[in-house]
């Protein structure tokens, strides 16, 4: 009856899980947040005897394939983007900020909402020139910018059940 080792970004906690049968696929919800399903991480008394000790002070809050996935996803759609078609451009840079957790401000975020909708580019522009200029485009939110700040994970001693 194995025990697994879960990892919830959002309270930087690992939770421990009981399971009465090996079972590699089931992930489990957050026990304290709700958040889920969240990321099976290898157990320290799992790491072979004599591996290099790599510092766990942090758990990092991207999987660097996937990261590099996305981008990947983002570079195609980007080479495929038509001049014309502002619902498209809308589409690639919303994908980026989801993936990113870049900020647009509200200026942006209605600038994107309008060229989703499909309106001209050159009419927004014309429209909300002054509000797009006095923003911060791009800046990290909060949410991630406390994300990407390097601290100790903690350790819910509980037992949870899979």
């Amino acid at each position: 009856m194995p025990i697994y080792e879960f990892y919830c970004s959002e309270c930087n906690t690992i939770f421990n899980f009981f399971s009465r049968r090996v079972n590699t696929e089931k992930r489990p919800f957050c026990p304290k947040c709700s958040r889920g399903p969240i990321e099976r991480v290898i157990s320290k008394f799992a790491v072979m005897r004599g591996a290099k000790e790599k510092d766990n002070s942090c758990i990092p809050e991207l999987n660097e394939s996937k990261l590099e996935n996305a981008m990947s996803m983002i570079e195609r759609e980007a080479n495929t983007l038509k001049e014309d078609n502002p619902k498209q451009a809308a589409k690639l840079m919303r994908k980026l900020c989801d993936i990113s957790g870049l900020n647009l401000g509200s200026g942006m975020e209605e600038a994107l909402r309008r060229m989703e909708a499909g309106e001209d580019p050159d009419k927004i522009e014309q429209d909300m020139g002054d509000i797009l200029n006095e923003e911060e485009p791009f800046k990290l939110s909060q949410k991630t910018l406390h994300k990407l700040r390097k601290k100790p994970v903690e350790r819910d001693e509980t037992l949870y059940y899979l």
